[in-house]
């Protein structure tokens, strides 16, 4: 069965998670900068069977997009340019930063571990993806 791969989409940094084989578990991939995410992507697909693409949706709290979405939008547009046999799924990626930063307190990270915006955006994307696994068994 092929994997799911996230993406935590960021102006500097990206954050990936993928899921195992038999797509149950999520896991931190890595972080990449944005700049290199399609050339990382593109040796990673090379590598591994992924089929299905999360990308983060940004949303303000009433629903309406956020100021990165155009952003993201074009990564969007990019991404299916270059992968079309992919398929991408938008998902909603409110309060992924702040649940990442919570776990990080909750698994006794110290403040310094914490600072590390690189570990926080893979995170998101581990929360994003096991948010969506969740949804999908529902």
């Amino acid at each position: 069965m092929p994997r799911i791969l996230a993406i935590d989409y960021g102006q500097k940094r990206s954050g990936l998670a993928v899921t195992d084989e038999l797509q149950i578990i999520a896991s931190g991939l890595t972080t990449v900068a944005s700049s290199e995410l399609m050339l990382f992507l593109e040796n990673y697909f090379n590598q591994e069977n992924v089929s299905k693409i999360l990308i983060g949706e940004p949303k303000q709290m009433n629903g309406l997009p956020s100021q990165s979405a155009e952003i993201i939008q074009k990564f969007v547009a990019d991404f299916k340019s270059k992968f079309p046999e992919k398929e991408v799924v938008r998902v909603d990626e409110r309060f992924t930063s702040k649940l990442a930063f919570q776990s990080m307190i909750d698994s006794g990270l110290s403040k310094k571990q914490r600072q590390n915006k690189a570990l926080i955006d893979e995170i998101s994307a581990t929360i994003m993806l096991q948010d969506y696994l969740t949804r999908s068994m529902i």
